[in-house]
C-alpha cells in the first residue's frame, strides 16, 4: 500500500535557476495568452514582471501538482514491481517528528494493512532513522520510503559492473545512518581476556564493515573513472563533440536515442529504464561525426546522495559540449518537469552549457498544436522532426566548427579524396587532367588536415602550373 502526505505549510523550495525558469515560462504563457486574445504583440508591464517574479520566487509555490505527484509515485511503485492494494492520503501542516504522519494516521495505516493483507508500505517521503524505527515498530510489514524505492528500481535496472557499484554505494550511504539494533545485536563483543580493545557493540561492528565496503567501492569506481578518462583522452585526440540527452524520467530519451543512432537500447515506459550510460556515434547533415550519450532520467526530489553516487555515470553530461533537454510534450506537468531537470543540472554544475529544448512525443498531440519558438518538436517513435533536430545540433556545435575550402588534389591521392568525400559535403567537383578540384564544407579538423592541397585561386594556379607542382600555394 502507498502512503502519500502533502504538507500544506512547507512546499518544496526552488533553486534560483529553477525560480528563474518558472518566471520566464510564466511570462511566455502570459504573452501567448495576450497575443491570442488581441492578435497583436504584447509587452509586459512593470506590474506583470513583478507579479510573475514574485510568484516564481515564493517558497510556498509547489513545484509539482499534487495529483501529478501522486500519479508519479504510483508509477514508481509499479516500476519496482509492486501491486498497489490501497492508497492513503494525508494533508497536514507539518511532518510529525516521531512518525511523519502522526499517531491517528498510523493507526489507520495499521488497520488498512490488516484489512488488505498488504505486505509492504511505501511512503512518498523520506523517513528519518527515528521515524523509520517508530513506524516499523507499529507495523508487521516492511516499510520503505521514497529513496529506498528509487534505489530498488535502480538496482533492478543496473546491468554493468559500474552501475551495480554505484547502486550499492548509494544503498550503503543511505543505510549507514539508519543502522540500529537492540538486545543481542547491541551486545559487547571482544571484551574479554585475549581479545583486542575494550569491546564494541555489534552496531559498531556493522558500521565499520559498511565503511570498509564504501571505501572499497569508491576505489573501484575511481578505477572506472580512470579508465573512462583514458578512453575520453583517446577520443579527444580526434575532436569528436559529445551531445548528451538529459531530461525527466520517462520523457522518451531512449526512444529518441534509438531513432537518432539506430541503436537498440531498452526503451520502456517504466521509470529509470536507462541507468547505465549509452554512447553511440552519429553523422550530422554536415557529415560531422558526433557522439550521442543517453543518460539516466531525473525526477522530482531526486535524492542528493544519488546524484553524488552516480557522478561517474553523469560525467558524460559534464563533458558534453551540447545538452538536449528531452521533454514529454504530452505531459500535463511539462513546465514543472523542466524546472526539476534544470535544478539537477544546476547541482551538477552544467547549467551554463548550451541546451536545445526538444519536445518529444508530439505524435500524441493534435496536428495543429502550436509549440514555443525556442523548442524543437520531434517524435522519437515516428521519426517526425528528426531532420530539423539534426540541423539544429549542427548549428549549435561550436567545437570543431564547419568551414569551407577549395582543394586541388592529384588523382593519385585517392585516399585523400575519399576521406574528404566521406567526411565533408561536396559543393563542387571537377576534373582537369590528372587533378581533381573540390569545393567542400566540413569540420575544420578534417579540412585543415589536408591544408597542403587547399586551392586559393586562379592566380596561384598559374604560379603552380608553371612548375607542375600540386602542393600548397
Amino acid at each position: 500500500m502507498l502512503v502519500v502526505v502533502e504538507f500544506t505549510s512547507a512546499r518544496y523550495k526552488l533553486s534560483p535557476i529553477a525560480r528563474q525558469a518558472r518566471s520566464v515560462a510564466a511570462m511566455d504563457e502570459r504573452a501567448r495568452a495576450h497575443a491570442s486574445e488581441e492578435d497583436e504583440d504584447w509587452t509586459p508591464s512593470a506590474g506583470d514582471v513583478a507579479q510573475t517574479a514574485a510568484s516564481a520566487a515564493s517558497p510556498l509555490v509547489s513545484d509539482m501538482d499534487f495529483e501529478a505527484s501522486l500519479a508519479e509515485f504510483q508509477e514508481l511503485a509499479r516500476s519496482a514491481g509492486a501491486q498497489i492494494a490501497a492508497v492513503l492520503v494525508q494533508r497536514r501542516a507539518k511532518p510529525d517528528a516521531a512518525t511523519l504522519v502522526g499517531g491517528g494516521k498510523l493507526d489507520e495505516i495499521v488497520a488498512t494493512v490488516a484489512s488488505t493483507g498488504a505486505s509492504l508500505v511505501l511512503f512518498d517521503h523520506d523517513l528519518t532513522p527515528s521515524q523509520a524505527r517508530n513506524v516499523e515498530a507499529r507495523l508487521p510489514v516492511t516499510v520503505i520510503d521514497r529513496t529506498q524505492l528509487i534505489l530498488d528500481i535502480f538496482a533492478r535496472h543496473a546491468r554493468t559492473r559500474e552501475g551495480m557499484l554505484q547502486v550499492e554505494l548509494a544503498q550503503l550511504d543511505y543505510s549507514l545512518p539508519r543502522l540500529g539494533g537492540k538486545g543481542k545485536t547491541m551486545s559487547q563483543t571482544g571484551g574479554g581476556i585475549g581479545t583486542r580493545g575494550p569491546g564494541e557493540t555489534q552496531l559498531e561492528v556493522d558500521k565499520r564493515k559498511i565503511n570498509v565496503r564504501i571505501d572499497r567501492i569508491k576505489q573501484q569506481l575511481e578505477a572506472v573513472r580512470r579508465i573512462r578518462r583514458q578512453q575520453r583522452g583517446r577520443r579527444e585526440a580526434v575532436p569528436v563533440p559529445t551531445v548528451a540527452l538529459v531530461g525527466y524520467t520517462n520523457a522518451g530519451k531512449s526512444t529518441l536515442f534509438n531513432s537518432l543512432t539506430g541503436a537498440e537500447v531498452l526503451a520502456s515506459e517504466r521509470m529509470f529504464a536507462t541507468l547505465d550510460p549509452k554512447l553511440r556515434q552519429l553523422t550530422l547533415p554536415s557529415r560531422r561525426r558526433i557522439l550521442v550519450s543517453d543518460t539516466v532520467g531525473f525526477i522530482r526530489n531526486l535524492p542528493h546522495g544519488l546524484v553524488t553516487s552516480f557522478r561517474a555515470t553523469l560525467e558524460e553530461v559534464e563533458r558534453a559540449e551540447l545538452l538536449l533537454h528531452v521533454r514529454d510534450a504530452a505531459s500535463p506537468t511539462l513546465e514543472e518537469q523542466r524546472v526539476q531537470v534544470e535544478a539537477v543540472l544546476e547541482e551538477l554544475g552544467v547549467s551554463r552549457k548550451p541546451v536545445l529544448q526538444v519536445l518529444n512525443k508530439i505524435d500524441l498531440l493534435p496536428p495543429d498544436e502550436i509549440f514555443p519558438p525556442d523548442a524543437i518538436p520531434v517524435s522519437g517513435m515516428t521519426g517526425q522532426g528528426l531532420d530539423a533536430l539534426l540541423k539544429a545540433i549542427d548549428a549549435a556545435l561550436t567545437r570543431d566548427p564547419l568551414m569551407e575550402a577549395e582543394f586541388r588534389i592529384p588523382q593519385s591521392e585517392g585516399r585523400v579524396i575519399a576521406s574528404l568525400e566521406r567526411g565533408a559535403t561536396m559543393l563542387q567537383q571537377r576534373y582537369e587532367g590528372n587533378l581533381v578540384y573540390l569545393k567542400a564544407v566540413g569540420p575544420t579538423s578534417l579540412l585543415e588536415r589536408y591544408r597542403r592541397y587547399q586551392w586559393k585561386g586562379a592566380e596561384s594556379a598559374h604560379a603552380t602550373e608553371s612548375d607542375g607542382s600540386a602542393g600548397e600555394i
